[in-house]
């Protein structure tokens, strides 16, 4: 099995996914997309995993490779092959599919709960995770409307739609669920995520974030294999 992953900064990775992948025998190819490299041919992969990154999806004048990227979502849903976008892989969805994304009124950074909502609990992506359950938020931006015929599976106070589900094989989460141990110092670093997580803890805000994740640290393992699991059953 190929997977073709896009990437938007080298921080932002598949994350502890690399190692379910590894352990299957799943190979995978990176685009960093931000750094000017091109699309490959679609046809000879089995699913696409999109992932985050500090830009926004309307920003298409600073960031043309959007553009192409975006058609390139369109087009491998339409195959009706998996797909899995985290975070911005979530928003790239939604925007690419006619859904709306917008700035949120204050970001969301932190450990915060999110719960399944009743699609969410029926859906096969979610099976084997508790109702609700803790997660790593880190954006700034939201889904704000679904796309047709989308369905949301997962919602919080702060966000709306923090998982949603295109057809049978095309699912996207707000939250992070790829977390390893370098996650947060490695995101800390970039200019972005940094003002995100200081305009809500002010300065400093990155070892409280760091020790929140550690504490929780076991929780996400679990939910990252299980995740993983429920998204390469879709695989066939």
């Amino acid at each position: 099995m190929k997977v073709l992953v896009f990437q938007h900064v080298a921080a932002e990775h598949p994350g502890s996914f690399r190692d379910f992948m590894r352990a299957d025998g799943v190979i995978w190819d990176a685009v960093e997309l931000d750094e000017g490299e091109a699309i490959p041919a679609l046809e000879g992969y089995d699913a696409l995993m999109v992932f985050g990154g500090p830009m926004d999806v309307w920003q298409e004048e600073e960031h043309p490779w959007l553009v192409a990227e975006k058609a390139a979502i369109r087009a491998w849903v339409a195959t009706g092959k998996p797909y899995l976008g985290v975070c911005l892989g979530h928003q790239l969805l939604a925007d690419a599919l006619g859904g709306k994304v917008g700035l949120m009124p204050r970001p969301e950074v932190g450990v915060t709960d999110v719960s399944l909502t009743p699609d969410g609990q029926a859906s096969v992506f979610f099976t084997g995770l508790p109702p609700t359950f803790p997660t790593l938020q880190w954006h700034g931006a939201a889904v704000l409307k679904q796309p047709e015929g989308a369905k949301v599976l997962a919602h919080n106070d702060h966000c709306a739609i923090q998982a949603l589900q295109v057809g049978a094989r095309a699912f996207g989460i707000q939250y992070h669920v790829e977390l390893t141990d370098d996650t947060v110092p490695e995101w800390g670093e970039i200019t972005e995520y940094r003002c995100a997580l200081e305009a809500i803890t002010g300065p400093g805000g990155g070892a409280l974030l760091v020790k929140a994740v550690e504490e929780k640290m076991p929780v996400f393992r679990k939910a990252a294999e299980q995740l993983y699991r429920n998204f390469r059953a879709t695989w066939g």
